[in-house]
């Protein structure tokens, strides 16, 4: 069972209105402190079930001075905690009794990290930085000397390094969300990569040569129908390994093979001045792309990833919708031009 370590710092004469967290059902043990400055509460909690809590605490919190909230991963516990199977199913079939669950409401809501974990972690990957450039530079290089050599083995390290993927996630988690600020910070981190990676892929494209019958390149200048099905597949395992806490390296593997290696082809191929086969690998690239991003929102949706509050979450359904029917109308436009390819 995976675990997360909650601590609040309240003010002592706020105290009081944190004992109810505790009678929260994430919370499997707690203990606190109390100083003649502040109150510290911490709780050990199911990492799945933290949002719940959290939620809880904003709305006591606010904007008010003094607090302060903190949520760490916990490695290890002695003694050993076992999931009470027995009370799950318990509670399971209660709220079946009840008629308060619906499995087909949110098929995929359940074990995940919680929203301001998602939050944090993504919004971190796309800060638009020197490190960030330097690493879509060294994935790029990577990536087209693996092609360029029809090596197999050196692309997937290139994949691995993954620079593109938070910027991707990024845009669907702030629509999701209805987040403006991070939509921005994630189309200007995503352009921006994606110009970087290209623009080294067209001068290495210059410089040498390249050979269009090898396999790493020969694949991405024949586009299919099926390339859509497997971009819809990489973004959503993508976005389910994101929610549940699996390794950005994992991940990257996943959903990189939709994005940088398809990408550099496309360069390569238009510094080699072959603009007949670049324009099938830039297809494909764009179809990716759209793939990757409609397939990350509607996997946030159906995980019940929403803003807290409802007039916000309001906000954010009217923007899902908007952009699932842009994403769909695109996706389908790509078809037919596939198609007619």
């Amino acid at each position: 069972m995976p675990l997360r370590k909650i601590e609040v710092v309240v003010p002592c004469e706020h105290k009081d209105e944190f004992t109810e967290l505790l009678e929260d059902e994430s919370v499997h043990h707690y203990w606190n402190d109390e100083s003649k400055d502040a109150y510290i509460l911490k709780a050990l909690v199911d990492a799945n079930k933290t949002e719940n809590f959290l939620d809880k605490a904003e709305q006591i919190i606010g904007e008010r001075e003094g607090f302060r909230l903190l949520l760490l991963a916990v490695e290890a516990t002695l003694p050993r905690m076992d999931d009470d199977e027995e009370e799950e199913d318990k509670n399971g079939e209660s709220e079946e009794e009840n008629g308060e669950s619906d499995p087909w409401e949110k098929p995929l809501q359940g074990a995940r990290v919680s929203r301001e974990e998602l939050y944090n972690q993504i919004s971190d990957s796309v800060e638009l930085s020197g490190i960030y450039i330097a690493m879509v530079s060294l994935s790029t290089v990577v990536a087209a000397l693996g092609v360029l050599r029809d090596n197999t083995a050196v692309v997937i390290g290139a994949m691995v390094i993954a620079p593109l993927l938070g910027p991707n996630v990024g845009l669907a988690l702030s629509t999701t969300l209805g987040d403006n600020k991070l939509l921005v910070r994630s189309i200007k981190t995503n352009f921006a990569g994606i110009g970087v990676a290209f623009l080294i892929s067209v001068i290495l494209g210059f410089l040498m040569s390249v050979d269009e019958s090898v396999y790493q390149i020969a694949s991405r200048t024949e586009v299919h129908l099926s390339d859509i099905a497997l971009a819809l597949a990489s973004g959503a395992a993508g976005v389910l390994a994101y929610t549940i806490g699996v390794s950005a390296a994992v991940i990257g593997g996943v959903v990189a093979v939709a994005l940088l290696p398809p990408l550099v082809t496309a360069g390569l191929l238009v510094g080699e001045m072959k603009f007949d086969l670049a324009y099938y690998a830039i297809l494909l690239v764009t179809t990716n792309v759209i793939c990757v991003n409609l397939a990350a929102v509607a996997t946030f949706i159906l995980q019940g990833v929403k803003p807290r509050t409802w007039y916000k979450a309001e906000k954010a359904k009217k923007i899902n919708k908007r952009a699932l029917a842009l994403w769909v109308t695109l996706v389908c436009v790509l078809a037919l031009l596939i198609w007619l390819s």
